[in-house]
């Protein structure tokens, strides 16, 4: 596939994408574009919200709309990580009763995987799951399994009820490309989804891309060049965010006490390849950086007692950073 035809294809994908989905989903464009980045970057997501917005049904409607397998798991205190990865089971052979471990695969072994209240389960099947994702592979006695292509996971959290929880801790949390916030949607929106959802609906949804487009696709958006400018923009706006950089504006050594690192950089970078992909270009903007910083940033920031007390948010923090933080331009 040229790379300038995969720009087009999935530019016009994406649109074919949006109108299927729309039939089962109402609202929510700007957290399904990024979830689709995040697919596309070959990357994964966590998502946070309060329980009734839908996020199951969207990640199962985008892969019906993708033809890629679908499983969720609910994590619960209980979960081991045998229950997810999957184990060795001992099986007889009934002619020679000769007996042998056989490898039960586990629901991680699909390609969309959405983790339910990740966390809610302890510390030891969370790194299990985590394991897979940075690895794409998963280690049962001396056999390793190799994860299907493509795999992504999306991580659910409910920001309300915090009591026997286990939080992701930042080193964690750090390996997911975004943080998508998922609000309540707007008041003609909510009329919308009433009316939808009390009838009796059927909808037919027509498969847009498969697996293999998704692999091919993936492996085009890491070719998509990027400017010097664009570089630059996003070194500045990362590096700012450290409150022990001596370039860092005073609002964020008065409210953060720690900075995201370069892992922020890289998915900037490729998070924004991904966006002109989907808009069908083949080069990237400072506004494609701008659109995706607080996804990027908002769980990779730490704010201090100061901010805690005075009632700033990590998004108003980045809000303010990208005000401040000009843009550069391209050299001709």
């Amino acid at each position: 596939m040229d790379d300038l035809d995969a720009a087009k294809r999935l530019g016009e994908a994406q649109a074919r994408m949006m109108t299927e989905i729309r039939k089962v989903i109402i609202g929510q464009d700007e957290v399904i574009e990024q979830l689709l980045i995040a697919l596309f970057s070959n990357a994964h997501c966590f998502m946070v919200g309060v329980p009734g917005l839908a996020k199951t049904l969207m990640v199962s409607t985008l892969a019906q709309v993708l033809d890629l397998g679908f499983k969720r798991i609910q994590f619960t205190p209980d979960l081991m990580p045998s229950d997810i990865t999957g184990t060795d089971i001992m099986q007889e052979d009934p002619e020679t009763n000769r007996r042998t471990f056989e490898f039960q695969a586990g629901p991680l072994f699909t390609n969309m995987l959405l983790a339910d209240e990740i966390n809610r389960t302890p510390p030891k099947t969370q790194a299990a799951l985590l394991e897979a994702m940075q690895e794409r592979q998963v280690t049962a006695g001396i056999q390793t399994y190799l994860l299907d292509r493509p795999f992504f996971v999306l991580a659910t959290q409910n920001p309300i009820e915090q009591e026997g929880t286990y939080p992701l801790p930042e080193a964690q949390l750090d390996r997911f490309m975004f943080n998508i916030l998922v609000d309540y949607p707007k008041r003609h929106e909510e009329s919308e989804i009433y009316k939808a959802t009390t009838v009796t609906q059927v909808h037919e949804l027509k498969t847009v891309l498969h697996a293999q487009d998704i692999i091919e696709l993936q492996e085009i958006v890491r070719r998509v060049p990027v400017g010097d400018h664009v570089f630059e923009y996003v070194l500045d706006l990362v590096t700012r965010t450290r409150p022990t950089n001596d370039d860092a504006p005073d609002f964020i050594k008065e409210w953060l006490e720690v900075g995201a690192g370069p892992r922020a950089g890289q998915n900037l970078v490729l998070g924004a390849k991904a966006r002109a992909l989907m808009n069908g270009r083949f080069y990237v903007t400072c506004e494609d950086i701008e659109k995706l910083a607080a996804p990027v940033l908002r769980h990779r920031l730490i704010t201090n007692f100061n901010a805690e007390t005075e009632g700033v948010t990590c998004d108003s923090i980045i809000e303010r950073l990208l005000k401040e933080t000009p843009k550069h331009e391209e050299v001709a």
